[in-house]
């Protein structure tokens, strides 16, 4: 920020009050319609009137000072403001990471009941199939079931990351980039649930981790 002073008037220190003046003149000009006379004023008459020739104060110091009082406190008042932004960005971001952790612990309890229905329809199916239920068949079939559904790293890394927002947001300072990139973390692990996702349960939960994930997104666009 760089602030100039116009010194092209140093060497006169009368000013001219303007305000003062114009009075003056309206003054005369409403007394003169009054009597039915023109006013008569001429500009010496006007400047040797008390208070509209007046000594130039200036003191190029003390408006120094004073600007850089001024510029300080705006400078105080965008910290604050920002400040007050940031802390209610992270509000909003930790109310989404809350909701996250709660789709995260439900979706972790539903794993073994998922599992197990799951299970079942691979026993329904070789039953319609009416074939004899090879036991190393079936529990091939189980292993690739519980290989394809095993959303437990996924949860885990979700988890993860969510602890790691959290700590971002608290270090404070230039976290936009990282958080960034936590986002697009969160975003892969996401997809990668809703890939394997077996039914509507775990379906709805990896969209509604998708749109916490967004709602996110778009907060941290606006962090540094």
């Amino acid at each position: 920020c760089t602030l100039r002073f116009n010194e092209e008037n140093a060497g006169k220190p009368l000013q001219v009050d303007r305000e003062r003046a114009a009075q003056l003149v309206a003054a005369a000009e409403t007394v003169a319609s009054l009597i039915k006379q023109p006013a008569a004023l001429n500009p010496l008459e006007v400047l040797a009137w008390p208070g509209v020739l007046v000594a130039d104060a200036s003191d190029p110091q003390a408006l120094n000072s004073e600007a850089m009082q001024l510029f300080e406190q705006a400078l105080q008042e965008l910290k604050h403001g920002r400040n007050r932004e940031g802390a209610e960005l992270a509000r909003l971001i930790n109310e989404r990471l809350d909701s996250m952790s709660e789709e995260v612990t439900t979706l972790r309890a539903l794993v073994p009941q998922m599992l197990a229905t799951q299970r079942q329809k691979v026993l329904d199916r070789f039953a319609d199939m009416q074939a004899e239920l090879d036991p190393q068949r079936l529990e091939q079939e189980m292993v690739m079931l519980a290989q394809k559904s095993d959303v437990a790293e996924e949860l885990d890394r979700l988890s993860t990351h969510v602890t790691e927002v959290r700590r971002v947001l608290k270090s404070g300072g230039a976290a936009g980039r990282r958080l960034d990139f936590l986002m697009q973390e969160l975003n892969r692990e996401a997809n990668t649930l809703g890939s394997k996702a077996f039914d509507t349960r775990s379906t709805q939960a990896a969209v509604n981790l998708k749109v916490l994930i967004e709602q996110m997104r778009e907060q941290v666009q606006n962090i540094e």
